[in-house]
């Protein structure tokens, strides 16, 4: 496979940017660490023994299972007046009360423990009465230990089958995709390393969101669009109207930040993020801003793409046309690629709150105040901003897509 030096050029640029902006955004960065938690991968050996609870006194009788309760005040009112952890001295007279527990042996495998052999507890109670999933020997799991006391189960190890999965995945992509498909797999690697290597460490450590989220946008744009088509006229194209559609969607962002009043605060992650003891506190209206343009992004680079792409192929087949014609042509590609796309974009919101909407409908009284939630408000607002960003990028595409390509052919 021949590699030109723009291509290879357009690679190494990007990993600079990683490298630099990595190092750059995390001075000052701030981390909360509890040296007193241990976090182990092991794998259960033996399921030793099934421990009762105390019969004298369970804890599940004593709190009440949730349902019982009209809402979350009524559960904290009944925890404040009929439980006291200093009733106990410590951790161990507590156990005793948690409802039936399974007894195992597992081997740890990562950590400065590994290969050792340890006994760890996985409690079967569920206090909101979720199911729970029983361990069985075998089982590949997650283990937490409080200053190297005692190991509990904390959960499954899931990410090795996540990664089986993606393999597949980036197989499938190349093998449909051939070079296409690789440059598409380095581009979102390349991606994702600037998402979470760049921008995140970036917001902790006190850097200004605003510009930090355009910048990620416009070397994701660029970077993907060399990558997946070349440098080229059709590339320039869309990513001028790539970039103009997030733009657009950040400026309709920032001017109903202000007429919404929004604080930032929509749920308890916000609240955590607020009072996170760094420099300089996170500016949560502006973390709202850069998860609007970067999810918006995607679908911007989408369209834009596909109707640069679309031109180019309509010039390409048709030979002598005239500017009007390949710019009326941009703009029906775009009305029918407008509708699916603005659904996407919806669509992918909803989905990803879909639970968090359903649980403030089920404690919302009123239309009305669910609707004027700041939560719902914000899911609102992602998706209209997003979609007007796409509304943006057709006719801009399709117009600098035929400025350019008529323009080639008037130089030859």
């Amino acid at each position: 496979m021949k590699i030109s030096i723009s291509y290879l050029a357009t690679v190494i640029i990007a990993v600079l940017f990683v490298f630099i902006g990595h190092r750059m955004a995390v001075s000052g960065l701030f981390v909360f660490q509890d040296d007193s938690q241990t976090h182990v991968r092991a794998k259960v050996l033996e399921i030793t023994e099934r421990v009762q609870p105390d019969s004298q006194f369970n804890l599940l009788d004593e709190f009440g299972e949730f349902g019982e309760f009209d809402d979350f005040d009524d559960y904290d009112e009944h925890y404040d007046e009929h439980f006291d952890f200093d009733d106990f001295n410590d951790f161990d007279d507590f156990l005793p009360l948690m409802g039936e527990r399974i007894i195992f042996e597992a081997q740890i495998k990562s950590g400065p423990y590994k290969g050792e052999i340890i006994t760890a507890s996985q409690n079967l109670v569920s206090f909101l009465n979720l199911p729970v999933i029983e361990i069985k020997k075998g089982n590949s799991v997650l283990l937490i230990s409080f200053n190297n006391e005692e190991w509990f189960f904390n959960g499954y190890e899931k990410i090795n089958q996540l990664i089986i999965l993606g393999a597949l995945f980036i197989l499938c992509v190349i093998l449909f995709g051939g070079k296409k498909g690789f440059n598409t797999i380095l581009s979102l690697c390349l991606t994702c390393a600037a998402v979470f290597a760049v921008f995140i460490p970036s917001i902790l450590s006190g850097k200004n969101i605003y510009i930090m989220a355009i910048l990620i946008c416009v070397y994701t744009t660029l970077m993907t669009l060399v990558l997946v088509m070349g440098y080229n006229k059709k590339s320039l194209a869309a990513a001028i109207g790539c970039i103009s559609g997030i733009l657009i969607a950040g400026i309709i962002t920032v001017i109903m930040d202000r007429i919404l009043l929004l604080t930032g605060v929509v749920d308890e992650h916000s609240r955590y993020l607020a009072s996170l003891p760094v420099a300089t506190p996170i500016n949560l209206k502006a973390v709202i801003f850069g998860g609007i343009i970067i999810g918006a992004m995607g679908a911007i680079m989408d369209v834009a793409m596909s109707i640069a792409s679309s031109l180019w192929e309509i010039k390409e087949k048709a030979g002598t046309i005239k500017f009007e014609t390949l710019f009326r042509s941009g703009l029906n590609i775009g009305r029918d690629i407008m509708g699916s796309m603005a659904n996407t974009l919806i669509l992918a919101y909803i989905g990803s709150s879909l639970s968090v909407v359903l649980i403030i409908s089920v404690y919302s009284n009123s239309l009305l105040e669910l609707f004027n939630r700041e939560m719902i408000i914000v899911e609102i607002l992602q998706a209209l901003a997003g979609s007007f960003g796409i509304l943006s990028a057709l006719p801009l595409t399709a117009f600098f897509s035929t400025v350019f390509y008529l323009n080639k052919e008037k130089k030859n």
